[in-house]
């Protein structure tokens, strides 16, 4: 099998449905999020590095999702009973930050991203999360997805957020406070 088509040489790709050119929104957002996937790619081996199984479980089965997200984003003419993200994911992130939630100190400051090499990671994650989230919201302002991926990706980056805290819990590295922020959790 061969990798190449050649059908893009003329600047326009193939979605479900239709082709459009490679700069269209649709591409941009659902390139974003293959993107941040591949950085989720870095982020389960530090996790598998540090044996922590629970984390990178997680972000694997997370990885299958994104991909879930890009195929949502994908249609030409989107069909409610083709999507395949749902207010279930959303739920079950929720679910494991609070329990990630819980091995973290009390935040009252910004902090700047960073700390382990995991934790590193996982900020680098949730930025590209962050862009992927804002360039699918510019996409449902002037076409019909499925308003649950603009949902999951928000909840994900709370996600890498709280993991990435967790992570420099597990391994001994404080989170380094924003030194100009005033107290702004409570």
């Amino acid at each position: 099998m061969k990798v190449y088509t050649r059908t893009g040489d003329s600047g326009e790709t193939s979605i479900i449905g239709g082709r459009v050119p490679k700069d269209d929104l649709r591409i941009e957002a659902y390139g974003t999020i293959d993107e941040l996937n591949s950085f989720f790619g870095q982020a389960v081996f530090l996790a598998q590095e540090m044996k922590w199984e629970e984390l990178a479980g997680q972000l694997v089965e997370i990885q299958h999702e994104l991909f879930d997200c890009g195929s949502d984003l994908a249609y030409a003419r989107p069909k409610e009973e083709s999507y395949k993200v749902s207010a279930a994911l959303v739920e079950r992130l929720e679910k494991w930050m609070d329990d990630f939630e819980e091995e973290n100190p009390p935040l009252e400051r910004f902090i700047l991203p960073g700390g382990s090499q995991l934790a590193s990671a996982l900020h680098i994650c949730r930025t590209v999360c962050r862009r992927a989230e804002r360039l699918t919201v510019s996409l449902a302002r002037t076409t019909e997805i499925n308003s649950e991926v603009t949902r999951y990706l928000n909840r994900l980056s709370d996600y890498l957020f709280v993991t990435a805290r967790t992570s420099n819990v597990r391994s001994g590295v404080p989170d380094v406070e924003y030194v100009r922020s005033g107290k702004v959790f409570r």
